[in-house]
């Protein structure tokens, strides 16, 4: 049900780059624009993720799940009745204020369901229903706009949304042995602070706003790129970012799975491989020359897929695994507060930078930098003190 609730929210924020040609032609927007698509649904998480991922360390998933996915609903609503670009960012400023349930709430009752052995699978396959979300959304969204305009997009997204919300309020429970911790004192910046100040979560911020930032990048800008260098249609370039969605879910599957057999001690370890290969992956794309067959692109396509979407699972594993059992809500939040951050950045800096360019070389040129500096950043092991050691699962 966790990974149900997460495809059809991703069918909605994956969705939206999706859709960002075909608006980008609507409207005659600029490549600045394009990006800001992208960054007025992922606002609004920056202000709310604190507070809901402290909330659910206190409060049923359920409820809070099915309120976001309304939420989402009225805002994808509000967008296919809106006439301009304008009614369009606000409308989808409120899509991310739903959007902010979904992510800590289904990392949550993974985390309560699964113990250590299993975890990272679990939370593997669960993540997996972002990319594949994305995966549907590039495979329909495209045709239901050709075929009914970009309206009905907007409308199409709002039903798939509340239906994964309310699937989730019928279907989900939690562990009869889940304890909460009702009594503690409401949250606080000592809170917050307590948990940024951990030497795994600076770990965990600093490659979650690098790879969060070229996932973005990808999903984004791909499309436009490959019509605007390679002379490949928009409804082509869909198909191969439906190739980088499933990719992606397989990634985060199968990159969890190894994580659970060999490297439990150092789930991070896949974290820092990803990033490695999802610069390799982009070096490629800026060497290929214009004339480049179809075969050429669904290998590299499935490769970018593969690591720039697929580090989530181990990344959001690692959270679970390295915060305090009272705490995960709030870990998690606050971990993907400075990814939303990265989502609100790197869209429309990376679009301006293409207006004021006049190409793409210099954007994935400036992603792969941001990368590797990250890289070297977390290329040290984690020393872990007996007081940073999470509790043994009981």
């Amino acid at each position: 049900m966790a990974t149900l609730s997460q495809g059809t929210a991703a069918f909605v924020t994956q969705g939206v780059p999706v859709l960002a040609g075909f608006l980008q032609l609507q409207f005659g927007l600029s490549g600045t624009q394009v990006g800001l698509l992208v960054t007025a649904s992922s606002f609004a998480p920056i202000l709310s993720l604190l507070l809901i991922g402290d909330l659910l360390d206190r409060k049923p998933e359920r409820s809070i799940i099915l309120s976001g996915a309304g939420i989402i609903a009225l805002g994808l609503l509000s967008a296919g009745w809106g006439s301009t670009y304008s009614v369009v960012l606000i409308a989808l400023f409120v899509v991310g204020i739903g959007y902010s349930t979904v992510q800590p709430g289904g990392s949550r009752s993974v985390s309560i369901w699964f113990r250590d052995a299993q975890r990272g699978t679990a939370m593997g396959i669960r993540q997996a229903g972002l990319p594949l979300g994305g995966a549907i959304a590039a495979a329909v969204l495209p045709w239901v706009t050709a075929t009914h305009g970009w309206q009905a997009a907007f409308f199409c997204s709002a039903v798939v949304a509340i239906s994964g919300g309310i699937l989730f309020w019928l279907a989900y429970r939690p562990p009869g042995q889940q304890a909460r911790v009702e009594a503690r004192p409401r949250l606080s910046a000592a809170d917050v602070l307590g948990v940024l100040r951990q030497p795994w979560m600076r770990r965990i911020v600093v490659s979650g706003a690098a790879m969060v930032g070229a996932q973005y990048a990808i999903v984004v800008y791909l499309m436009l790129f490959l019509r605007d260098r390679h002379g490949l249609p928009l409804g082509q370039g869909a198909w191969l970012l439906t190739v980088v969605q499933v990719f992606g879910a397989a990634g985060r599957i199968v990159l969890s799975m190894w994580t659970d057999r060999h490297a439990r001690g150092d789930r991070f370890s896949a974290v820092r491989t990803s990033m490695q290969a999802t610069c390799g992956g982009l070096l490629v794309l800026l060497a290929l020359p214009q004339d480049v067959p179809m075969g050429v692109w669904l290998p590299l396509a499935a490769w970018l897929g593969f690591f720039a979407l697929g580090w989530y699972g181990p990344w959001v594993t690692t959270i679970a695994d390295s915060a305090a059992k009272d705490r995960v809500g709030l870990a998690l939040g606050a971990a993907m507060t400075a990814n939303q951050v990265a989502i609100i950045v790197v869209p429309p800096a990376l679009g301006a930078l293409y207006d004021r360019s006049g190409g793409f070389g210099m954007v994935w040129g400036l992603v792969v930098v941001w990368v590797l500096a990250a890289c070297l950043i977390v290329a040290k092991p984690l020393r872990r003190s007996p007081a940073d050691s999470p509790a043994p699962a009981p």
